[in-house]
């Protein structure tokens, strides 16, 4: 069995949807309530690949909000994910992917050092970042939705939003060696993490978000933030192509011009049905086909039998192993999507 630990976008998101998720009396409470609400299972379906093979899986909610972190809630955000991580072992699930912030929170506060949570301890074999996946169909994204635009990547400059996170440097990693584009511009709020990058890729030019946007042909968003960002679509590139990789997917709601094409990043589509509720309530525009790249990789890992935390720690993603989790995706019926 394979599980899926995920979040709301917001406060609001939570409350809205709190009956779907089937605990109606948390959809009038507060952010206060919200940071002791404990995890729960609220979805259990089945996945059938292209190959005939079918496999169950359980969507664990995490009650984790980003409000937490913009409020400094960090005690609880780390609690949120740890008991999660708790919920899932318990239930036996053998493999389970920390969606969205929850791999951040992971990383960013060492939860690696906190593996007793009460009477659990925590096997991390038991848990991957999906990472790996969602920098393999970030990628394919940016080479497909190129060519649908007529972008030449070896004449194109590429901006890299957050180059230094794990999902960004292995994209910039398979850009410099899979593909032929001619610039990457390296964008990332820790300068020295920026150098290293650029040492290790022997290219890429180290800018500010103000400065490279307006050079960019393809712009690369996979920073996460709590809070949105502002860009001025007057100031961008006519054609430019946007993947918003980043969680919660907000840039398309902010930039509309008829020339600037905004892709959902790290979204795959699945060749067969899946009957479950949780991408209705994360709106998905086909929630029956559609799907996180991260929750993917939870799902190709269960197909496989490969109960291994494939995408752990950070900027160790390398191309061999895009490769070796692409080729799982497309055996098992998986493709980036490619509709704006």
């Amino acid at each position: 069995m394979f599980g899926l630990i995920g979040h709301l976008t917001s406060l609001e998101h939570a409350q809205s949807v709190a009956h779907a998720l089937g605990y109606p009396e948390y959809a009038n409470q507060g952010l206060d309530f919200w940071c002791s609400a404990p995890p729960q299972i609220v979805d259990h379906f089945h996945v059938t690949s292209v190959t005939g093979q079918t496999i169950e899986g359980k969507y664990v909610e995490s009650c984790f909000l980003p409000e937490m972190l913009v409020n400094r809630r960090i005690k609880a955000a780390i609690r949120k994910i740890l008991n999660a991580m708790a919920l899932a072992q318990k239930n036996e699930i053998n493999i389970t992917a920390l969606g969205g912030f929850s791999s951040i929170i992971f990383e960013e506060f060492n939860l690696k050092d906190n593996s007793q949570v009460r009477n659990v301890s925590l096997e991390f074999d038991r848990f991957t970042t999906g990472n790996t996946h969602t920098a393999y169909v970030i990628c394919r994204q940016v080479e497909q939705a190129s060519a649908k635009l007529g972008i030449d990547l070896s004449q194109a400059t590429i901006a890299v939003c957050g180059a230094t996170g794990d999902i960004g440097s292995a994209v910039c990693r398979w850009l410099d060696r899979k593909t032929e584009v001619q610039e990457l511009l390296l964008i990332a709020r820790n300068q020295e993490r920026l150098q290293g990058l650029q040492e290790e890729l022997g290219r890429g030019k180290i800018m500010g978000l103000e400065e490279a946007l307006p050079q960019a042909d393809i712009i690369v968003w996979v920073a996460s933030m709590p809070k949105g960002v502002e860009i001025n679509p007057e100031t961008l590139k006519k054609p430019c192509l946007i993947i918003d990789g980043g969680y919660p997917k907000n840039l398309g709601t902010k930039i509309q011009h008829p020339d600037v094409h905004i892709l959902k990043g790290g979204i795959v589509e699945h060749s067969l049905d899946i009957d479950w509720k949780i991408m209705e309530i994360v709106s998905m525009d086909v929630p029956s086909r559609q799907m996180f790249a991260c929750f993917a990789e939870a799902i190709l890992l269960e197909f496989e039998q490969w109960h291994t935390n494939f995408s752990w720690g950070r900027n160790q993603i390398t191309v061999t192993k895009m490769e070796q989790i692409g080729e799982a995706s497309v055996k098992h019926g998986f493709q980036p999507l490619l509709s704006w």
